[in-house]
């Protein structure tokens, strides 16, 4: 009998590798062009939203978004507003700290860049009323595709069904179908620089559809 989780894993790298290669293509304008539009849209999101805690991460290397994607969301946010990023731990889980500056990111596991403040604890996320997740790619079920550690998939089990997650992406990264396994866990929307802020709903049956956002920030349908 065929292993199916071998399978989907086998996949997910072949995927990967794709995903990532296309990455290190784009030239440095088209990176900074599209961190520019992600920003943009992510900053709109946060302003409609005015979330009390939210989280984020710095980019890294080809990653949307730019690696000043946490100054600018903390900028977004209201006066006495939360912006946490994680912390890795060493069983690849994710604890959090506080975002309080660029000159605080200190170098971590797996080339990430984290906060040297207080540890808030693994539990932290669950208060988030915004997450914004990292991901190679995003399938119209919600489901993303990460770098095999399941770092994420840890984290967003904490977060309520309330919050609201999101994933910037470059154009081309939203897909059909990805492989997926029984602990991958879905988010609700994705950035992408041309197409901006794109929910993902569920349709009855399983399916997925996905609607694109309106302008001022506004998101179809919500």
């Amino acid at each position: 009998m065929p292993d199916f989780s071998d399978e989907a894993e086998a996949a997910k790298r072949d995927a990967r590798a794709a995903v990532l290669a296309a990455r290190r293509s784009l030239t440095a304008p088209r990176r900074a062009e599209a961190a520019g539009r992600v920003q943009a849209e992510l900053v709109a999101l946060v302003r409609r939203m005015r979330p009390r805690r939210m989280t984020a991460y710095v980019p890294i290397g080809s990653e949307p978004g730019g690696p000043d994607l946490p100054a600018v969301l903390h900028a977004a946010l209201p006066p006495g507003a939360e912006l946490l990023l994680p912390v890795l731990c060493d069983d690849l889980d994710l604890d959090w700290a506080a975002w309080t500056g660029p000159d605080a990111l200190v170098a971590a596991g797996r080339g990430m860049r984290e906060p040297a403040g207080p540890r808030l604890g693994r539990d932290a996320v669950a208060g988030a009323e915004l997450v914004v997740v990292p991901a190679l790619a995003v399938d119209r079920r919600g489901l993303r595709l990460g770098r095999g550690g399941g770092s994420y998939d840890r984290a967003l089990a904490r977060v309520p069904a309330t919050a609201l997650t999101v994933v910037p992406l470059h154009d081309g990264e939203l897909v059909g179908t990805l492989p997926a396994e029984p602990h991958d866990r879905p988010v609700r929307a994705v950035v992408t620089p041309a197409d901006g802020l794109r929910t993902l709903d569920a349709a009855p049956g399983g399916a997925a559809g996905v609607a694109p956002h309106t302008s001022a920030g506004r998101i179809r349908g919500r």
